[in-house]
């Protein structure tokens, strides 16, 4: 008897677009940091990029992010863990997370 794993979706697999300092440099460099599903792979996020945003992926680097401890007076809990993925396009795409005014 084998699990039938429910089919993710586009929108599923893409969280949402992490902002800082730091990736706001990148996107100079055409590379993005989005937020994405733990389980989600290279080929799933790299399809979901490609359908959602109309563009073209040169390479895909992902970082497990470990869950991090989170006090609140005197209990302790944890931040979720999540998975970044950085991803670079090929050098005529570009993703408009921000219009420049």
């Amino acid at each position: 008897m084998t699990k039938k794993i429910p089919q993710k979706t586009l929108i599923d697999i893409i969280k949402y677009p992490i902002l800082t300092d730091k990736t706001t440099r990148m996107i100079e460099e055409n590379r993005y940091c989005f937020a994405v599903e733990v389980k989600a792979n290279k080929l799933e996020i790299k399809k979901a990029i490609e359908k959602l945003f109309d563009v073209k992926i040169q390479t895909i680097n992902t970082i497990n992010i470990k869950p991090k401890k989170k006090r609140v007076g005197k209990y302790i809990g944890y931040k979720s863990k999540y998975k970044k993925a950085i991803i670079k396009l090929y050098d005529p795409y570009r993703i408009e997370l921000f219009l420049d005014n």
